[in-house]
């Protein structure tokens, strides 16, 4: 099926002052689809955004909407809309008037059709009868409804998304995400939607970019950057995972090798960086997500294991998420269990921990760049 490109970034580069902001930046986004820009506070993120909708200019590089340059477009005249992450509601308007006021700006309709289609964006977002309230009679999933409208009622051809859910609780941020994702599909519009909530953005989008220090780590599918994760990095910041400094012990087939890990002990692991070749004695950083470690009350057989004593227990619901302190070589090792742990893993006792060689990810040790960027 051909995809039609709507935004496209080609080595979007930005500076405050002396700090590189954003760093050689390229992607695309396709038309109908959810695609998220994710990093930590500080990668740029924000930048991103705000350069795509107008309101920054790239010191380098090109923002295109529908295969055109935009760079000498206003953000008024770039037919995309943006929801900030508090809202921007005019206290002193109704719902009625928040949602018109975009129309009314952009002189779109007469004034029966504006308020018909702002009425017509409120029912989209579920506020039918809310109309004469103010901002401050709302709670806050209802204020980022009457955003949403406001932003859908232009009909805009990109809908921009600044960390909308930031201000909400943990129970109705996740209700948001289903009804933003149904918006979405209902209405079929390209959005664009930045958070650094890594579950948001694997359960809501169809393409994740990831971003650190300015720069982009990786674009993919959520199940694609989740299972083959290209640097340490995004391995370490997208879901649970266990991060163990070690040296490459010997070099096998299919990019597979042992690696010697702290304590002494050696362990299987595959090169998760194709074309990168190791040799014995070089450092790598192993990458083992929490649910793949395997615990046992005894040596495996194959001896691809360590010792380790149970230092911390969190019920986590359908999971146990257990804190392991390896003998010998003090490394912690986070593992997901399912249910309860067994009786033998009681806090305060000795565990022995591995993994199956497909399990671990080696990376040369300076794929993980720091994440410390102040913008």
């Amino acid at each position: 099926m051909s995809r039609e490109v709507i935004i496209e970034l080609a080595g979007v580069s930005k500076r405050f002052g002396n700090t590189l902001a954003v760093d050689d930046v390229s992607f695309t986004v396709d038309r109908g689809e959810f695609c998220t820009l994710l990093g930590p506070s500080g990668c740029g993120k924000t930048t991103l955004l705000r350069t795509i909708a107008g309101f920054e200019f790239p010191d380098e590089g090109d923002v295109r909407i529908a295969g055109q340059s935009c760079l000498d477009l206003p953000a008024h005249r770039r037919n995309l809309a943006m929801v900030f992450q508090g809202y921007a509601l005019f206290p002193h308007r109704t719902v009625l008037q928040n949602v018109m006021f975009g129309l009314r700006m952009r002189k779109l309709g007469s004034p029966i059709e504006i308020v018909d289609w702002a009425r017509g964006a409120l029912a989209m977002v579920g506020l039918e009868g809310f109309e004469d309230r103010r901002p401050q009679q709302l709670s806050g999933g209802q204020q980022q409804r009457v955003a949403l409208a406001r932003a859908l009622v232009l009909k805009p051809e990109v809908l921009l998304l600044d960390e909308p859910l930031g201000a909400l609780d943990l129970k109705l941020r996740k209700t948001m995400r289903y009804e933003l994702k149904r918006l979405q599909h209902t209405t079929g519009i390209t959005t664009i939607y930045v958070t650094h909530d890594q579950e948001e953005a694997m359960s809501m989008s169809d393409k994740v970019i990831v971003l650190n220090r300015g720069r982009l780590e990786q674009v993919g599918r959520p199940e694609d950057i989740y299972r083959d994760p290209h640097s340490a990095f995004v391995g370490d910041f997208i879901g649970e995972s266990n991060l163990i400094a070690a040296t490459v012990a010997d070099v096998g087939p299919d990019d597979y090798m042992r690696v010697q890990l702290p304590g002494g002990t050696t362990a299987g692991a595959r090169s998760a960086q194709a074309g990168i070749q190791t040799q014995p004695g070089d450092a790598v950083t192993v990458l083992v997500r929490a649910e793949s470690v395997q615990l046992s009350a005894s040596p495996r057989s194959d001896g691809d294991c360590f010792a380790a004593v149970v230092s911390e227990r969190s019920f986590l619901g359908a999971t146990t998420r257990l804190y392991l302190k390896a003998e010998g070589a003090g490394h912690v090792v986070i593992a997901d269990v399912a249910g309860m742990p067994p009786a033998w893993a009681a806090t305060g006792a000795r565990a022995y921990v591995g993994w199956t060689p497909d399990a671990a990810l080696a990376y040369a040790s300076a794929s993980m760049p720091p994440t410390d960027n102040p913008t």
